[in-house]
């Protein structure tokens, strides 16, 4: 294809903008769902994944009052803040329990309003000693452990390292930001035990308890890792065997909820965009096959001055291509202005663990995307093109007059 050709289809192109600008808006909505969806299901795919990674055990105890009192599910998907105990006896006799490699406590503290937040947050405290959930996350932005009076804060809450924040009148020093990682956690604020306690023991001069019966030493969860070969179903039932008022949870049960519920969405998605791409594809076809009838004696009188029937199917296509090419690239640009700035509204209306994937995956995702607009719009026009060469100019020149 020569540049005169070029220049021809896109004369012809800025000529009649109404009918360029249909054939881009109808690419352009190809565009969108193909692109917004496919960003939709990636971020909750990347979501999932982060969860795992996050929880890193294969079973949680939590007092049996947690699943009536908070959802403990929720806590990690949509942040809600929570706060339930139990005797902090609880790791000991985990670690009693056959099939338990090792097992690390956690202790939850929903904060009024800090000073660093407009909402409440949720704190946590770990043993970074016995932690293996936790502490390697906090690792990748703190080469030490956690000292007193240090928090590590979630990318969502609204501090910086180096400032200090007020927790019930505690003055806590943020150490640092951590990864994103679309679920509850990103708006978590991570401690030690000594800190926790000291938060928990202002708190109670608050009006806050977190009295239990038998004592004051008190966690909120135990995070347990089971030995290799061991089933893991078998420990979670001889764990709620072993210690009263305690409910051991698989996380696999809790991924698995999220798993299919991701799957009930991607199904979705997919559907829609399989439906718009034929829609799109039908439009388009028909489109052109309208525009080859209305531009016949155009094509005759280009015909009798020499140009061949290859000639006038290559101009087709090209000009086919340059809308889909406008087309894709409205239809890209209009989803990322649609998704990127409204990220959370979306994870706030799907309640599922959200995060949206890196930017070479996007940049790769809307080229693809603007590829298919053109395959798409050049595919349409192979029948209109078919069309165009068997018309006679002799016909269809008689036929426009």
């Amino acid at each position: 294809m020569t540049m005169k050709h070029f220049s021809l289809s896109l004369k012809n192109l800025i000529r009649k903008p109404g009918r360029t600008g249909t054939l881009a808006l109808l690419t352009a909505f190809l565009a969108l769902a193909v692109f917004g969806g496919s960003v939709v299901v990636l971020s909750l795919r990347s979501g999932l994944n982060s969860l795992e990674a996050r929880l890193g055990a294969d079973i949680i105890l939590v007092p049996s009052e947690a699943q009536s009192k908070v959802s403990f599910q929720n806590m990690f998907l949509q942040g809600t803040t929570g706060a339930f105990y139990m005797d902090a006896s609880a790791l000991d006799k985990a670690l009693e329990v056959e099939g338990v490699e090792k097992a690390a406590p956690q202790t939850f503290l929903a904060s009024l309003k800090a000073d660093c937040c407009s909402i409440k947050i949720q704190v946590i405290g770990i043993d970074p000693e016995l932690d293996f959930t936790v502490q390697p996350w906090i690792a990748r932005s703190l080469t030490r452990e956690l000292g007193d009076m240090d928090v590590a804060v979630g990318c969502k809450v609204e501090a910086d390292v180096g400032e200090i924040i007020r927790i019930y009148e505690q003055r806590c020093k943020v150490v640092a930001r951590l990864e994103a990682t679309g679920t509850g956690l990103d708006t978590a604020v991570y401690c030690n035990m000594d800190t926790m306690n000291a938060l928990l023991a202002a708190a109670e001069e608050k009006g806050v308890s977190h009295k239990i019966e038998s004592g004051d030493s008190v966690i909120s969860a135990v995070y347990v890792k089971v030995k290799d070969g061991c089933d893991i179903d078998a420990v979670n039932n001889r764990l709620n065997g072993h210690i009263r008022k305690v409910t051991a949870v698989r996380t696999r049960s809790m991924i698995t909820g999220v798993s299919d519920s991701l799957a009930g969405v991607s199904r979705t998605v997919t559907i829609l965009i399989v439906s718009v791409w034929a829609l799109a594809f039908f439009i388009l076809l028909l489109a052109f096959v309208l525009i080859i009838r209305e531009r016949a004696r155009e094509f005759a009188v280009l015909r009798l001055v020499g140009a061949s029937r290859g000639m006038l199917g290559r101009m087709v296509l090209l000009e086919s291509a340059l809308c889909g090419l406008l087309g894709g690239l409205m239809g890209v640009g209009l989803a990322a202005l649609l998704l990127f700035p409204f990220a959370q509204l979306i994870e706030s209306a799907l309640k599922l663990p959200y995060l949206m994937p890196d930017a070479g995956r996007v940049l790769l995702l809307a080229a693809g995307t603007v590829l298919l607009a053109v395959t798409v719009a050049a595919l349409s026009s192979v029948i209109a093109a078919y069309r165009l060469s068997r018309i006679d100019p002799g016909t269809a020149l008689r036929e426009g007059n």
